[in-house]
């Protein structure tokens, strides 16, 4: 490597009677080319982050799409769902009240059931009575008539 010097090999020289230091031209051109250096490499690096950065952005725009596409599913599903939990609840209350109807209804059918069977029971009782009454009249008024018959036979 070239070291720049003009002069002494210390790397001093001599202007003028006055002794300077020489700022050697090889670390000038190295400091540059090291600072050129890192704004390429800070420029690449930049260019990374911001590659990745728009890669961040699209992934996001993607994943709210996405996200957006899946709220647009639900929401209709939702709506339908408790559309439909409504109507259950409606059928519900409206079984519940046909239901004690039913038992009221039932309840009743059972008591009007058991006075019919029972008046029906009374109704046999009272004809089975009346046939026995009738049969007993008849053979009442049959024996008197034969009495009568008898007695009108020996008036004669």
């Amino acid at each position: 490597m070239n070291t720049g010097s003009m002069g002494s090999s210390s790397g001093r020289r001599s202007v003028d009677g006055n002794e300077e230091v020489e700022m050697p031209i090889l670390t000038i051109s190295t400091l540059q080319e090291r600072e050129e250096e890192i704004e390429k490499k800070k420029m690449e690096v930049k260019e990374k982050v911001e590659l990745q950065l728009g890669r961040a952005g699209e992934a996001t725009r993607r994943l709210v799409q996405i996200l957006e596409e899946l709220e647009v599913l639900d929401d209709p599903m939702r709506k339908e769902v408790a559309v439909v939990r409504k109507k259950i609840d409606m059928a519900n209350r409206e079984q519940k009240s046909l239901g004690q109807s039913c038992h009221k209804k039932e309840k009743e059918y059972k008591e009007a059931l058991e006075a019919f069977n029972g008046k029906s029971k009374e109704k046999a009782q009272l004809v089975s009575t009346l046939m026995e009454l009738l049969t007993e009249s008849e053979r009442l008024r049959m024996k008197k008539l034969e009495e009568l018959s008898i007695n009108t036979e020996s008036i004669n």
